[in-house]
């Protein structure tokens, strides 16, 4: 999908004092009220709350989010509902968000002071993504997608059980109410779900009934008479293929092959989905091999046509600052996320400087995510004599990797299995089970995820398409607080190499990228090499000819795609795959690829976090756990696919 600016909304209030978009020349809610309306049409209308007592999750999709009054409604009748579902989540499209001072506005005298307060607390960056914000201890999800209705609605991937049907009206907005929208929003949504809208134009029952719906009018709403529902009765339900069809139900338990980030971050994210993990690794505490550098840099990148690399790592970076943010409040986590540089040449002339401004504009990012500065104003920003000016990326910085996969383990309440030496493992029946050296089961569960990086090669079953990984050897240097002529970055500053400070006053500097080398020991040719670079940023005046003390430092290495994205969810069945090329069936799409995450096997992977761990493994762990549970996508089906281990498959297809 290609991604449009975000355009924000134009907010004011009319002279009868309700909320109005003059780009529209239409009113936000009816004049009885925004909780009214939602209340009376769209919990009303779709049987709420009593349609979601006693389900695990309750799913609701709707086509317009506008002042979010419908979902604040909503979120209140959970909370006060004994019966309430587990978990409820939310899914809401929106083409133009409000700026948050706007959101501000609009709920100054909200129904729900406390519920609006926090919502306008986490309104994310007007950023063309799909935004997952969690209240309620994560009990209550709100998923905002920004952009176009219909190219967003493709984007999604959920099983919908209720569907509010919202937006300007018809002749205000007509691209909200198109009979593409309808089938869009059938596409997602399951037998029995209910639909409701304040609409009653032909066009919109027609479109809802040429698409599976069941539709009849309802009392509406104070002076309006009619209302529309409406209960989602196809005559034909086509099968999903098998990638996306939502996973067994059965024990919600995991075992999970790694302790260090993937692994840690895959614990939580089960454990916000209700289930219970346990997590294996041969070392005796979390993160102690590749994730135990004292610290790694956490940020997004940008480039002008807004690859898919570049919406990934923005994503996750976004979703990482967001959680993150109450572990480094606390001091739980040692980092700081209050501003990252990252050096370009380009920008260091007035032409440079323009043909950037030009390249954003192109994409229509927020500032708040990211803008471009001079050399001088760069220099400014870190106190060190940059040679070039920057991208300034104000909530990206640094983070203790370490301490950020014990403090996501800690959180996720799985039980920890330390010096677990894994030799194989074994499907008995309906569980997983890794074994030991001496052949005793260590753990066992259901599903199986395999997150401990290049470990993943040695335990990889047979009859799984094989992960393409590569090792790649860093190498970090320490510089003390007594090195002479030393500067500290105030903030983590990144160009050929990095360099960040620590809370001991120690530089940190890094790292050598040295593929397929398995050298465990601190080299001097790469201390060099990473002072060299810490002269070019500024931080050393000069390269020593030879350091007056031996240098401290650490060795690591990354598990890297050749694509350099990470590999999350169920691997190629290459049993099935056999079946299907023999009876030639479509295999043209990473969609029609039979996998491994069937109550028969329960198999799935996060690795290749390579050197970009921190920014991806809290959103990487979250789509992980919705290919586990069924749960909706958090990302857009694009970004799925460009993580889907699928792609890197080596698969000869059969049309």
């Amino acid at each position: 999908m290609k991604n449009a600016p975000i355009q924000p909304a134009r907010f004011a209030f009319n002279e009868q004092g309700l909320p109005c978009a003059p780009d529209f020349g239409d009113v936000y809610h009816a004049e009885a009220g925004a909780f009214a309306q939602a209340r009376h049409v769209f919990l009303g209308g779709n049987q709420l709350p009593a349609r979601w007592a006693g389900r695990e999750r309750f799913v609701i999709l709707e086509t317009g989010f506008g002042l979010g009054n419908n979902f604040l409604a909503t979120w209140a009748a959970w909370r006060d509902d004994p019966a309430r579902c587990e978990r409820l989540v939310f899914i809401s499209v929106e083409k133009h968000p409000l700026r948050p001072e706007d959101l501000a506005r609009a709920h100054a005298a909200s129904p729900e002071p406390g519920l609006a307060h926090q919502l306008v607390a986490q309104w994310p960056l007007l950023t063309p993504n799909v935004h997952l914000l969690d209240f309620e201890g994560g009990r209550v999800q709100l998923m905002l997608a920004f952009g176009e209705v219909q190219p967003m609605l493709s984007e999604l991937q959920a099983e919908v059980d209720a569907c509010y049907l919202d937006g300007f009206a018809p002749a205000c907005n007509a691209a909200m109410w198109l009979p593409d929208v309808f089938k869009r929003v059938a596409r997602l949504t399951v037998p029995g779900a209910t639909a409701a809208t304040w609409c009653v134009a032909r066009a919109v029952r027609d479109g809802l009934s040429q698409h599976g719906f069941e539709v009849q009018p309802a009392p509406g709403l104070a002076s309006q008479r009619e209302m529309t529902v409406a209960r989602f009765a196809p005559r034909h339900v086509p099968p999903r293929p098998g990638a996306y069809r939502p996973a067994a139900t059965g024990p919600r338990e995991a075992l999970i092959i790694g302790g260090g980030l993937a692994g840690c971050a895959a614990a939580w994210a089960l454990q916000q989905q209700g289930w219970h993990s346990t997590v294996l690794d041969r070392q005796p505490e979390p993160a102690m091999e590749t994730s135990g550098n004292p610290g790694g840099l956490m940020h997004g990148i940008f480039n002008a046509p807004d690859s898919l690399h570049a919406r990934w790592f923005r994503t996750a970076a976004l979703h990482t600052a967001r959680w993150a943010a109450p572990a480094l409040a606390a001091g739980h986590v040692p980092g700081q996320l209050t501003g990252l540089l990252r050096l370009d040449a380009a920008l260091d002339t007035l032409a440079g400087l323009a043909a950037a401004q030009q390249q954003f504009s192109r994409v229509g990012l927020d500032p708040r995510y990211l803008s471009h500065l001079d050399p001088t104003a760069a220099a400014q920003q870190v106190g060190l004599p940059l040679p070039h000016g920057a991208w300034h990326y104000p909530q990206a910085g640094w983070m203790s990797p370490q301490a950020w996969a014990r403090w996501l383990l800690a959180g996720s309440q799985a039980r920890w299995l330390g010096q677990a030496q894994v030799a194989q493992l074994q499907r008995i029946g309906p569980r997983w089970q890794a074994i030991d050296p001496h052949g005793q089961v260590i753990a066992e569960a259901p599903v199986l995820v395999l997150a401990h990086a290049l470990g993943a090669r040695q335990l990889w079953p047979a009859d799984l398409a094989a992960l393409p990984l590569q090792a790649v050897r860093g190498q970090t240097t320490l510089l003390p607080g007594t090195t002479p002529g030393l500067r500290r970055p105030a903030r983590p500053v990144s160009g050929h190499g990095y360099a960040l400070t620590l809370p001991d006053g120690q530089v940190l500097v890094g790292a050598t990228s040295q593929p397929d080398d398995d050298d465990p020991a601190l080299r001097q040719a790469d201390q060099q090499h990473n002072l060299q670079r810490a002269a070019e940023l500024g931080v050393i005046d000069a390269l020593p000819a030879q350091p007056a003390s031996p240098l401290t430092g650490r060795v690591g290495w990354r598990a890297q795609a050749p694509d350099r994205l990470p590999l999350v969810g169920p691997p190629v069945d290459l049993a099935a795959l056999a079946v299907a090329r023999a009876g030639r069936h479509r295999l043209d799409a990473m969609r029609h690829q039979p996998r491994c995450h069937d109550a028969e096997q329960g198999v799935y992977v996060f690795t290749a976090l390579g050197s970009r761990g921190i920014t991806s493994a809290a959103l990487g762990a979250r789509v992980l756990a919705a290919w586990i549970t069924g749960a909706p996508m958090p990302v857009e089906a694009t970004l799925r696919d460009a993580l889907d281990p699928a792609r890197l498959a080596t698969i000869r297809t059969t049309s």
